[in-house]
């Protein structure tokens, strides 16, 4: 880890990073407790999230015998205000991880009981995405609710796949924008295209995000909780105006018939057609 001398602290030290937090994690496990937030950076909290609906999961019919998610993990994720796409995923893998141990106390697993499943997960040939996704609702529980980080910072994760993403040809978009005749779906494509939205970056859109003065698309809360610009095209604005005339949008850019955000299911028969 190479250790340095601080002259102003008196001490030896060494480099905060993914490596050094390893070596001490190694050295000391068994040993000593040692609480890895202190080591972490905070990151900039985001104001413009959704709001984290959870009670629906305390209130859901649920098999008999079923393990449900224990309350505190429900909280916790609500009280760190994760997107509610998140929080679905954390709580169905977390809950499949403890019904595979059913007769097992949770707070009792440990690392070899982790890669026990991830190991019968790979053998079903599940994707990385969907191992790095149980890898993350497991660790939530017990670094973040149980307050123990780093418990199984030795976990292995999969190899990150590098695939080339599926993009359609400026033709093709041309194509879908003059087969569509509603005025509403022809904007929604054209904003994606142009704009380079995800699908709900799109439907988080609300009228004063568009600025018209200086061309610019704003995106609040996108992936990763981040705020970012995007480029408003001439000729999108002006299927924008003819938009606004004949939908008189109130909040959301897109609403639906009976007011309130447009429903990510509409938007992909769109794209689908």
């Amino acid at each position: 880890p190479e250790p340095r001398w601080s002259t102003k602290y008196h001490m030896v030290y060494i480099l905060n990073t993914k490596k050094n937090l390893g070596i001490i994690f190694n050295t000391f496990k068994g040993v000593v407790w040692i609480n890895y937030n202190k080591f972490l950076s905070n990151r900039p909290v985001n104001t413009h999230n959704e709001i984290v609906d959870v009670q629906w999961f305390r209130e859901r019919k649920t098999p008999e015998g079923y393990r449900v998610c224990p309350e505190e993990y429900l909280l916790k994720l609500e009280l760190k205000r994760y997107a509610n796409s998140t929080v679905k995923t954390y709580v169905n893998f977390f809950e499949m991880f403890i019904n595979h141990y059913m007769d097992r106390d949770i707070t009792t697993l440990n690392e070899s009981d982790v890669r026990s499943y991830l190991q019968r997960l790979i053998h079903r040939n599940v994707s990385h995405s969907y191992l790095n996704q149980t890898i993350n609702a497991i660790k939530f529980y017990y670094e973040t609710v149980l307050g123990m980080p780093n418990r199984f910072y030795d976990i292995e994760r999969p190899r990150k796949e590098h695939k080339l993403p599926t993009v359609i040809s400026k033709e093709e978009v041309i194509a879908m924008l003059n087969c569509t005749t509603n005025l509403k779906h022809k904007f929604i494509l054209a904003l994606l295209y142009s704009a380079g939205l995800r699908r709900s970056e799109l439907l988080n859109l609300r009228v004063k995000d568009i600025d018209s003065k200086r061309m610019l698309v704003s995106i609040k809360g996108a992936k990763g909780n981040k705020d970012r610009v995007s480029l408003l095209s001439e000729t999108v604005l002006q299927d924008l105006r003819l938009y606004f005339k004949e939908w008189h949008p109130k909040d959301y850019l897109f609403e639906g018939r009976k007011g309130g955000k447009y429903s990510a299911a509409s938007v992909l028969h769109i794209v689908k057609q």
